[in-house]
């Protein structure tokens, strides 16, 4: 395991070819939800598109972000974490994850992983963590959990117990992936956490239809049209991602209502629903 404070996995192909302009990509479009400069005008143009049709959009995104906070602060805090693994972590928007946990814990490790190359191209910002921490991030598709498992090794003791955090990740995987384009959600879920410690824990958020389906059916398609998958699931399927798992109080509810005593600052009051899900739940 690297002792190194912070480092970026160099890509297979040179940042510079790999950036296409011309079809928008899931990073960029939540990094202009979240207000963020590191897009596109395609990103902002399908950005704009949903937006139009569902203006709860930027606010849904924010409460993502959010949920992320909190359960990180929790993690690193009362659970004692010390080991995170983000698995498509996006364009950095400060406060961090590894900003986060660091506060709380100066020496926690923190690995990101994303085959988006402006995040690469962002990943000096992004690894600006404690002296006694490490922050790293790895260029690697979601959906290969053996590869991001082997980079991950060389920062991470796999040993110990590792945070997962896949958050408004798998609402972009289907549930038919493996073949010859990497895994299913499922498959990927469970691959990832077998490898795991003892101890570890899983923090996951997915957007559902449970709550205005007619709205999200149409983001669904407006994604598809930019050539993006976006898969919508049920209360029940999200909860079969944590299967073998002991989730934590309150359970699987949307991000909102999860542990609000642990914001930073008050959270807006809200008169209408979040339609994303999320939990954290321990491997026994």
């Amino acid at each position: 395991m690297s002792e190194h404070q912070s480092s970026v996995a160099p890509p297979a192909h040179p940042t510079s070819d790999r950036i296409d302009t011309t079809r928008p990509h899931p990073a960029r479009v939540y990094d202009w939800f979240l207000g963020g400069k590191d897009n596109y005008p395609v990103d902002e143009e399908l950005g704009r598109q949903i937006a139009g049709l569902s203006p709860d959009t930027k606010r849904i995104a924010r409460h993502n972000r959010w949920f992320m906070h909190r359960a990180m602060r929790r993690l690193a805090g009362e659970e004692g974490i010390r080991q995170f693994l983000d698995i498509g972590s996006g364009i950095p928007t400060e406060p961090n994850l590894h900003q986060i946990v660091q506060s709380t814990a100066p020496d926690a490790r923190v690995v990101y992983v994303d085959n988006d190359p402006i995040v690469l191209a962002h990943a000096g910002a992004l690894l600006s963590g404690t002296a006694e921490g490490v922050t790293a991030y790895l260029d690697a598709d979601a959906r290969q959990p053996e590869r991001i498992l082997g980079l991950a090794a060389d920062f991470l003791d796999l040993d110990r117990p590792v945070a997962l955090s896949l958050i408004a990740l798998l609402h972009f995987v289907d549930d038919g992936e493996g073949a010859g384009r990497g895994e299913g959600a499922y498959a990927l879920v469970e691959r990832l956490m077998e490898r795991l410690a003892p101890g570890s824990f899983l923090v996951l958020s997915q957007l559902t239809g449970d709550f205005d389906p007619e709205s999200v059916a149409k983001g669904v398609a407006s994604y598809a049209a930019g050539g993006v998958t976006l898969v919508p699931r049920s209360h029940r399927a999200i909860g079969r991602f944590f299967d073998g798992l002991e989730m934590l109080e309150p359970g699987l509810v949307p991000v909102v209502d999860w542990h609000p005593e642990l914001s930073v600052g008050e959270l807006p009051v809200e008169t209408r629903p979040v339609p994303i899900y999320g939990a954290v739940a321990r491997k026994p």
